[in-house]
């Protein structure tokens, strides 16, 4: 569906023809394997109190998928079958790509319309959870954009932020710069030969371990969006804080908050680790993402600053915690080969790519780690294993920082 046309800046005009020229992610046809993914409830109820730790699980909510891409809204659809998604984008050739899934899979639950994400109020409805994704940073006016989203979020709705961050993409700025001065242009020919420089980069280029180790720059579409994109711009720690206060949200957590914390990983083992402790939480996370100096990207999740959720839902301050049911994340797996002394097991998320999170514990611990099947809260599993409450407290904290579980924090469900 099309909505009315509105006159674009030459930037913005540049960046639609960018991506009806060169779409990104690429187009797909088939999301069978993506369907047979999520059906299992443990993951959808993993992926829920992510972002919803003190809500009582529910799949009929209404989700936008704002600069939803070829198929984006669509999986978001197929993920979650009974809400109503909604996905926008204001290129023509990606509201393709998303209808033709659409009628493929007779995905009755979504709506997709072209339209910028600064105009999203043009759908004269609010949303449950908003979807944002490698899209912010490429607006002209990304404040505007921010804002814009945040107007069509109910008062306990929730969103995912994905942005740029500068440290890690060092290297693509460099190139990104190499490019203009040479005047590359989006051509496939351009493209191509621009893909044969990447592979004779010298050693020790900022973008070398990307180019070897990250599967997308195999692929001229990545290498054209990283590199010929004609406008992006990338958030530090600090600067991400500062918009999202200024445009009255708040943040919730890190869709993977292990790199970002003192309690994990390298970061808790280094000299200057009790400095950074005793930081406010925002200023260790700025401290913790110059230390790493490599993330290219910032996910997380915001709430707005006038609804009913604090910037803290998890805590193991007080009692409350003892009744928090935990979640396995799905993407943690459990090694019981080549331990360090002490270990039972080393729990590991496969989706971390710092090497250095990983979560070693040792055979009470595991007992108490095997114990968790979705539905026992933390009390019940310390009766249940005749273990301490404090030991217990300090596993589960440790869990949720590192990213192997989530909490449904209120009541018990069924």
């Amino acid at each position: 569906m099309n909505r009315e046309e509105r006159p674009l800046s030459s930037v913005a005009e540049r960046v639609r023809e960018f991506y009806e020229r060169n779409p990104y992610p690429p187009p797909i046809d088939r999301l069978d394997k993506y369907r047979q993914l999520w059906r299992d409830r443990n993951r959808r109820r993993a992926d829920y109190h992510l972002f919803w730790p003190s809500g009582s699980y529910r799949e009929d909510r209404s989700i936008l998928v704002a600069g939803c891409g070829t198929s984006q809204a669509a999986k978001y659809a197929v993920r979650w079958p009974a809400a109503k998604v909604v996905g926008v984008d204001f290129s023509a050739k990606s509201v393709r790509c998303t209808e033709e899934l659409k009628r493929k899979y007779d995905l009755k639950n979504l709506e997709v319309h072209q339209l910028p994400i600064e105009h999203v109020n043009d759908l004269g409805t609010k949303f449950d959870q908003i979807i944002c994704t490698g899209v912010l940073h490429h607006l002209i006016d990304p404040d505007a954009g921010l804002r814009a989203l945040r107007s069509m979020l109910k008062p306990d709705g929730v969103m995912h932020l994905m942005v740029y961050a500068p440290y890690g993409r060092a290297g693509i700025y460099l190139l990104q710069e190499f490019c203009r001065r040479i005047d590359i242009q989006v051509t496939d020919k351009d493209i191509r030969d621009l893909a044969t420089a990447l592979r004779m980069l010298p050693p020790g280029h900022p973008l070398e371990k990307l180019v070897r180790e990250v599967s997308e720059f195999q692929e001229n579409t990545a290498i054209a969006d990283a590199l010929l994109h004609p406008n992006d711009r990338a958030y530090s720690v600090p600067q991400l804080f500062e918009l999202i206060k200024k445009e009255g949200l708040i943040f919730g957590r890190w869709i993977r908050q292990a790199p970002y914390s003192s309690k994990c990983g390298v970061v808790s083992k280094i000299p200057q680790a009790s400095r950074i402790a005793r930081l406010r939480l925002e200023d260790q996370f700025a401290a913790i993402e110059l230390f790493r100096g490599t993330m290219v990207e910032h996910s997380m999740v915001l709430y707005r600053n006038d609804g009913p959720y604090g910037t803290q839902q998890v805590t193991f301050s007080g009692e409350a915690w003892r009744g928090y049911v935990p979640i396995r994340m799905p993407e943690t797996i459990c090694i019981q080969e080549r331990l360090p002394p002490g270990a039972a097991a080393i729990l590991i998320n496969q989706n971390h790519i710092y090497r250095d999170l990983i979560m070693p514990i040792d055979s009470i611990e595991k007992n108490l780690f095997d114990a968790i099947d979705g539905d026992s809260s933390i009390d019940d599993i310390v009766q249940k294993q005749a273990c301490s409450l404090d030991r217990a407290g300090s596993l589960f904290e440790r869990l949720w920082w590192q990213d192997q579980v989530v909490f449904q924090t209120v009541t018990k469900e069924t």
